[in-house]
């Protein structure tokens, strides 16, 4: 079956008695992802909570945060090609329970030794719930839409779905004021109401099957695993331990031999040939280098203001509130300026802003006053904003040929892995430079070397959010020395955030770069059509069958991707070899 037949029954179903309802649909799947954004952001806030009341370290939290990210990474490319094999609503529901499942779970966690394996442990199914969800919906929502609405419908989509992140925080402000573990308990009734309204939309199962790429899948999960791993545990390790280099290097390795692999399949876990759009290519690279900051920067700036601006974890999420004030905001600007120029014009302001927001946030942070840093966390929040949407949406488009569940999992596997290696690389960066300058703070204060080293490192492994919680309360020299240094070593903490700030500020400047690569082309709503009429077949050009040109670009057209004749061409249509190749393939299948 190809999509062809899929499209077939997504048009039936919109005209005929038992047509799906495109309004509940979309509620239905926002309701739903809303639950994966959110989660990304609102363990941050209760983090120094959790911490305290569980006694793990801040290395082991990053790890709950991490495994979320690191699961979601490593098997959405398996979520998506599930979704199409097995079908969209049949996924997205499960996907759902298993979700809330694991999010009840993780509220449910014991104190003592099990405490922290067992958030790990459900964080992570938490994340295989959201990698079998998010795919699965946003192939739900182009079925169900009109070539004519589809636009308009993934641009809210995308929207939405990214800016239901803000939520987070606030979320997370409120509910930690009564217990932490409400967090997670918060998903039920989101998960009930999107399950209702999944029912209520009467979603077609639309589904194409085809041999499920078990190795990749394994491989790819593998190689995620240990390069995130090695990075992860470089601040336990060190930078010169073996270990950490055999990770990080092997997971590299693996992740090689996946994309190597993938290339012999005619039925891959990911059809790596639609990096061969110049387009698609950029718009990936522009979203990893992004989201290298998007996700941690609400597990940095939380801890931050806790630690630093002693502040309450309400206080914490209205810190957070600035930046994405400038997020939403942008984030309208950003889909106008997709519809109207393309995506390249919103990439290349996004990245710009953002790199100037995160830099000069970042010179603020030594002042310890929220009221000197909103401005700059509210320009590096639009900066996100004016971005996220228009690649996401435009990578989406330029890959008609191959289904919107193969695709999805290719962008939304690009996007989580950065914020996993976000996560591991800035937090190793924020241990090491905590640990020297507390050294450097009390050895002033007469300490000895080896005492220092000792006590600066409980100070960054012990973060609660309350600094003069992590202090000794014995009445020894020691003791009594860190006492009186508490506001010296927030002054520390906050210098060793400002590395971290500036390393996102660099992300986002590097991103700048990759998005000058975009051709400048749009997807027009021809191509669209034309894409979805064509079926999975050859996906080498991306499906750009036609494309229009953006502003200032006046060719819109390139040479045929594969290289070759008889290819599926970036600029000019589909020829019949293709035609005949896609029709031959569906009769097999």
């Amino acid at each position: 079956m190809g999509n062809d037949r899929s499209h077939a029954v997504s048009s039936t179903r919109a005209s005929g008695p038992g047509a799906p309802r495109q309004t509940l649909a979309l509620a239905a799947t926002l309701f739903a992802v809303s639950m994966t954004f959110i989660d990304q952001t609102i363990v941050s806030i209760a983090a120094p909570s959790i911490i305290d009341e569980l006694g793990l370290t801040s290395s082991g939290m990053q790890w709950v945060v991490n495994a979320y990210l690191l699961t979601l990474a490593a098997f959405f490319a398996l979520g998506g090609r599930l979704a199409d094999i097995l079908g969209h609503r049949r996924v997205m529901v499960v996907g759902t329970l298993t979700f809330v499942v694991s999010s009840v779970l993780c509220g449910c966690v014991p104190d003592g030794d099990f405490a922290q394996p067992w958030l790990i442990v459900f964080r992570a199914t938490q994340g295989l719930g959201a990698a079998l969800m998010f795919p699965a919906a946003l192939a739900v929502v182009v079925n169900v839409f009109p070539v004519g609405k589809r636009g308009r419908a993934l641009a809210l989509f995308f929207g939405l779905s990214g800016a239901l992140t803000a939520i987070g925080p606030l979320l997370g402000g409120w509910l930690t004021g009564w217990t932490w573990r409400a967090i997670f308990w918060v998903n039920v009734p989101v998960a009930v109401i999107a399950l209702v309204l999944t029912f209520l939309a009467r979603v077609p199962n639309t589904r194409r099957p085809e041999k499920l790429d078990v190795p990749g899948a394994v491989l790819v999960a593998a190689g995620m695993g240990l390069s995130v791993l090695g990075l992860q545990q470089a601040s336990a390790w060190g930078w010169s331990s073996v270990l950490t280099w055999v990770c990080i290097i092997g997971g590299l390795v693996v992740l090689a031999l996946f994309c190597r692999y993938e290339l012999t399949l005619d039925q891959p876990l990911v059809k790596l040939r639609v990096f061969r759009d110049k387009a698609f290519a950029a718009d990936n690279l522009v979203l990893f280098f992004a989201m290298l900051a998007f996700v941690p920067v609400f597990f940095f700036a939380s801890v931050y203001a806790q630690v630093s601006l002693s502040a309450s974890p309400n206080q914490a999420a209205l810190f957070l509130l600035y930046f994405f004030i400038g997020f939403a905001i942008a984030s309208q600007w950003g889909g106008r300026i997709l519809d109207r120029r393309g995506a390249k014009p919103a990439l290349k302001l996004g990245t710009a802003l953002g790199a100037v927001g995160f830099a000069l946030w970042a010179n603020k942070l030594t002042d310890l006053s929220m009221h000197d840093q909103w401005p700059y966390a509210a320009l590096a929040g639009a900066g996100i904003g004016l971005l996220l949407a228009p690649a996401s949406t435009d990578a989406v488009n330029r890959a008609i040929g191959a289904s919107y569940g193969e695709v999805t999992g290719i962008t939304q596997t690009v996007r989580n892995y950065a914020a996993a290696v976000g996560m591991a690389v800035f937090g190793t960066v924020l241990t090491h430079v905590t640990t020297d300058r507390v050294v450097e703070t009390l050895q002033g204060k007469g300490v000895p070397a080896g005492a220092a080293q000792d006590a600066a490192r409980s100070v960054s492994e012990a973060v609660t959010g309350h600094a003069d919680g992590a202090t000794p309360s014995g009445t020894g020299p020691l003791a009594t020395t860190m006492r009186d240094s508490m506001d010296a070593i927030r002054m520390d903490f906050a210098q060793a955030n400002q590395w971290v700030f500036y390393g996102m500020a660099i992300a986002l400047a590097v991103a700048y770069v990759c998005a000058h690569f975009h051709p400048g082309t749009k997807v027009t709503g021809e191509a669209a059509a034309a894409g979805a009429a064509v079926g999975p077949g050859d996906t080498t050009a991306a499906g750009t069958d036609r494309r229009a040109p953006a502003d200032g670009d006046p060719g819109g057209g390139s040479a045929p991707a594969d290289g070759g004749p008889g290819g599926r061409t970036s600029g000019g249509g589909v020829d019949s070899a293709s035609l005949d190749r896609d029709a031959a393939r569906r009769r097999r299948d």
